[in-house]
């Protein structure tokens, strides 16, 4: 489980193919402290698990399904990564409950510049609109953010000069594509209530 609070942004240092997809091995700071083996981490919001790690970054293997359902097959050597590590329970809960599980991809149709900050025009597909409520929570690539407005297949979300410096979307611009994770609250009541 995961905040939607960036830790903070990791570098593509090395990709290589294999036999089940890819293995991303990823320059990194902060989130080194304390990762060990097994540990899941978010990576642009897809909860994956740490192979190796050392003082200096982070190895990760990525399966066929993540690199179809995220973002991140379409990565360059030298691309920027929001990292989060996994929720501790005595952590406090800043964001809203992330799984890292990744429905979806949607894509910015438009940036506009809101004094410091800024507000982003995001298409996604239409069958997720129903779990996005104005005022909701949602996670572009792993950030926990608010829902401004939500209409037919469109989100609009206000976004601070805080999270402009410390994510990737202070450098995501239009056309770029953002990895989708909708509130898990509507999803379960949904199933809920179809049981």
């Amino acid at each position: 489980m995961f905040t939607g609070i960036i830790e903070e942004l990791g570098t593509l240092r090395e990709e290589n193919t294999t036999s089940t997809g890819k293995q991303f091995m990823i320059s990194a700071r902060k989130v080194l402290d304390d990762l060990t083996r097994g540990e899941s981490i978010s990576v642009n919001g897809v909860c994956l698990t740490v192979v190796h790690c050392d003082k200096k970054s982070l190895c990760l293997d990525l399966v066929h399904e993540t690199l179809d359902k995220s973002n991140l097959g379409g990565l360059k050597i030298g691309a920027q990564m929001n990292l989060e590590r996994a929720l501790k329970l005595s952590t406090r809960l800043g964001g809203h409950i992330l799984q890292g599980h990744v429905e979806t991809v949607g894509v910015i149709l438009e940036k506009e510049k809101d004094g410091e900050g800024a507000i982003i025009t995001v298409r996604l597909d239409k069958k997720w609109m129903k779990y996005c409520v104005p005022k909701g929570s949602i996670a572009l690539d792993g950030i926990s953010l608010t829902i401004a407005s939500a209409s037919e297949n469109i989100i609009k979300v206000a976004l601070i000069p805080h999270t402009l410096e410390q994510t990737t979307l202070g450098i995501k611009d239009k056309s770029a594509t953002l990895n989708i994770e909708t509130d898990i609250i509507g999803k379960y009541i949904e199933s809920l209530l179809h049981r």
